[in-house]
């Protein structure tokens, strides 16, 4: 008999990571609403996804062992809160929601790690003068108190950059911030967060470093993780550029962001699930911050872990719903270095021509193991990329494993530089320094 697990916005291209787990074929993965309805969609009405995915679970005439989630709001909510609904092993709907909500989350975080917390304010958006609300100093960093891969989010300089930022934000910010307050309604808030809903913003101080995320996981109060990924940035320090695995920073700072992650962790009330937490780290003042907890596995980490660890992180996803302790430490896969890369445009423009897949299968078959994914489509303005982020806009995605990071870097340039597009401004994907990172 296999073990049924259900899959939120399940699709063809990550299906490969939940057959990368140890003995696939004692499982069967289901689609659990549809990528096009949690992913890519211009509205998410979380009440009517919640009723009809659990409808849909409610009907399935077998057990069902656990349900997966790798994808960001709304699925980071509906995950735990079906889990609830079916008795089924998840973190509790509240404690993410803490987590997810960023100036509540901020309140948790200053008041288990004061130092490790940027100056953060609410701002209400609608207010007849928000400017009255920002109580940082300039610069600083504002977006919404829900979204995610830095839509609308914005680094302001001065008072007319945050007005402008504003008259934007109130244009889009009910995409996230409506579905958001229909989530927020199935628990209980605190009086202190309650009147900062979902179509408000948080202002923070700008945060400078390098960046670095822990993927790890909560079972019946065990705290472990299981990989530590290196988040860098362009030249211009607005927009990732890749994310490397495993991390390069020094081991004692790798020791101080697990150990920050756990009180943080246990603060929350955050167990049985899994989760990722964004630091920066001042390598000058050796100081650190943090960014954000996410409460899932990333799958845009998924394919490192397979490269260097032989299993996709979906292994610690699956382990956990079955009540089984996580451990990736004896995984051996076939490289020990692995990234993936994003390859971008700042500049909105015309896509008047992508590499075909031909054109695709011929670079991939080059380097072993490479996967490319190209992200925008012939004809389609770069605007109108499905949640972008505020600086720039993806337009492929690239995979690959090495030796080590320098390897990394050169392949990835040979395999960017082969691939060809065609914008109807003339210029070419942007380029970005890669600095070899070694501490």
């Amino acid at each position: 008999m296999p073990t049924h697990f259900f899959v939120l916005g399940l699709d063809p291209l990550r299906l490969p990571y939940l057959e990368s787990i140890h003995h696939p074929e004692e499982y069967r993965f289901h689609p659990l609403l549809q990528l096009e309805e949690v992913v890519l969609a211009e509205n998410y009405p979380y009440d009517a996804l919640l009723q009809k995915a659990e409808r849909q679970l409610r009907e399935f005439p077998e057990p069902i062992a656990g349900i997966l989630g790798h994808w960001d709001y709304p699925t980071s909510a509906l995950q735990p809160h079906l889990s609830e609904k079916l008795g089924l092993r998840s973190a509790s709907l509240q404690a993410v929601l803490k987590c997810e909500h960023k100036y509540w989350s901020r309140l948790e975080q200053r008041e288990i790690l004061p130092d490790w917390t940027p100056d953060f304010c609410a701002i209400d958006p609608f207010a007849q003068d928000p400017l009255d609300q920002v109580t940082i100093d300039y610069p600083l960093w504002l977006k919404p108190i829900k979204a995610h891969s830095s839509y609308l989010g914005f680094r302001v300089d001065n008072e007319r950059a945050f007005c402008s930022a504003i008259e934007m934000i109130r244009k889009e910010i009910h995409r996230f911030g409506d579905p958001f307050n229909q989530t927020l309604a199935h628990i209980s808030v605190p009086p202190e967060v309650a009147p900062i809903n979902g179509n408000w913003c948080i202002a923070e101080e700008i945060i400078t470093g390098k960046q670095c995320g822990i993927e790890g996981s909560m079972l019946d109060g065990e705290y472990r993780i299981h990989g530590i990924v290196d988040t860098v940035k362009d030249s211009k320090n607005q927009s990732f550029t890749r994310y490397e695995y495993p991390s390069v920073w020094p081991r004692q700072v790798q020791h101080k962001i697990r150990a920050a992650g756990e009180k943080l962790l246990r603060h929350l009330g955050f167990d049985n699930s899994a989760f990722g937490i964004e630091f920066f780290w001042d390598e000058q003042k050796n100081t650190f911050k943090i960014l954000e907890v996410n409460t899932r596995i990333s799958q845009s980490h998924s394919d490192q872990f397979i490269k260097v660890h032989g299993v996709s992180n979906h292994q610690v996803a699956v382990d956990l719903a079955l009540g089984h302790t996580p451990d990736l430490s004896n995984c051996r896969g076939k490289y020990r270095s692995a990234a993936k890369f994003m390859l971008r445009r700042y500049d909105d423009t015309l896509v008047q021509r992508v590499p075909n897949e031909a054109e695709i299968r011929e670079i991939e078959s080059t380097v072993a193991d490479s996967k490319i994914e190209i992200t925008v489509e012939q004809g389609q303005h770069l605007s109108e990329i499905i949640n972008p982020d505020s600086y720039s806009y993806e337009i492929a995605n690239i995979f690959l494993g090495a030796e080590n990071q320098r390897e990394l870097l050169k392949t990835y340039r040979q395999l960017a530089g082969k691939l060809h597009f065609e914008f109807s401004d003339g210029k070419e994907p942007e380029a970005f320094q890669f600095n070899h990172v070694r501490y």
